[in-house]
């Protein structure tokens, strides 16, 4: 009930749905390949045939579009997960536990964070080559440290409370006290960090693609179609406009879920509305 009566989350699903649905099924809704080159069509304006007209390729526009979403979403889901995966057991480790490897996971983490993330992701890409797992992998190097501190810090909150001090008392193990008491205990910010990640990732990634570090020549992408209409500001505005727009819509719609979800699971908020 309460998605249905948030605004901005039901504007944000319904942005990501469509978006997920059409670069899903992309052969379906694409009108030709995406790297089809009609050098007849080149730069060729908006119509019935090119909805959105055509590169300095000849290639359609719309095609590029359905088909670099794909690329947006899978590259952002991919890599929150493993994010996910990784700085969430270092984070669990490093505040159950505690000691020393608290202090060693987390110098490690001040050390990444010493480096700004999409300088680091530009390192470590260009080091890779452009490739989309090799993207994934830069951005999961970079991506988790904000998972395993954020879970860190939970861990180290929830685990002072006087439920979780019954269960030790009472000779609970550790993985049934961090399965049952803990993480159902720290899910909402999980999920909220989660939401706002996947925004970042697709600007990271369309930012490595746009400079030539992402997604290769020949798969199509959003960053890349920016980096491509460059070159055609004045005579072409919509080949950059119009990925642009793409990206500011998705970002927008995991910024807007990620929102409302941060309004709902806080108390104060949730009273006052």
């Amino acid at each position: 009930m309460w998605f249905y009566n948030n605004k901005l989350a039901f504007i944000g699903a319904i942005i990501i749905s469509i978006i997920a649905v059409v670069s899903l099924f992309a052969p379906v809704f694409a009108p030709t390949d995406p790297t089809e080159i009609q050098i007849k069509d080149k730069l060729c304006q908006p119509s019935k045939t090119h909805w959105l007209g055509c590169d300095h390729e000849g290639v359609n526009v719309l095609s590029k579009m359905i088909y670099g979403g794909r690329v947006s979403l899978y590259v952002s889901i991919i890599t929150v997960f493993f994010s996910l995966i990784l700085g969430g057991l270092i984070g669990l480790i490093s505040g159950y536990w505690g000691g020393k490897l608290d202090l060693f996971f987390m110098r490690i983490c001040d050390i990444f964070l010493a480096f700004p993330g999409i300088l680091l992701a530009i390192a470590i890409a260009g080091m890779l080559g452009p490739s989309v797992h090799n993207t994934i992998i830069a951005l999961v190097i970079t991506g988790w440290v904000g998972f395993a501190r954020l879970i860190r810090g939970e861990v180290l909150y929830v685990k002072e409370r006087e439920y979780v001090s019954s269960a030790h008392a009472i000779g609970a193990s550790n993985l049934y006290i961090i399965f049952v008491y803990i993480l159902p205990c720290i899910i909402a910010p999980i999920v909220v960090q989660t939401t706002f990640a996947l925004a970042g990732v697709i600007i990271a990634e369309s930012s490595l693609s746009f400079l030539g570090l992402g997604t290769p020549i020949d798969t199509p992408s959003w960053g890349k179609m920016l980096d491509d209409g460059r070159g055609f500001l004045f005579e072409a505005p919509r080949l950059t406009i119009i990925p642009g727009l793409g990206i500011m819509t998705l970002v927008m719609g995991f910024n807007f879920i990620g929102d409302a979800l941060r309004d709902y699971f806080d108390p104060k908020s949730r009273k006052h509305n």
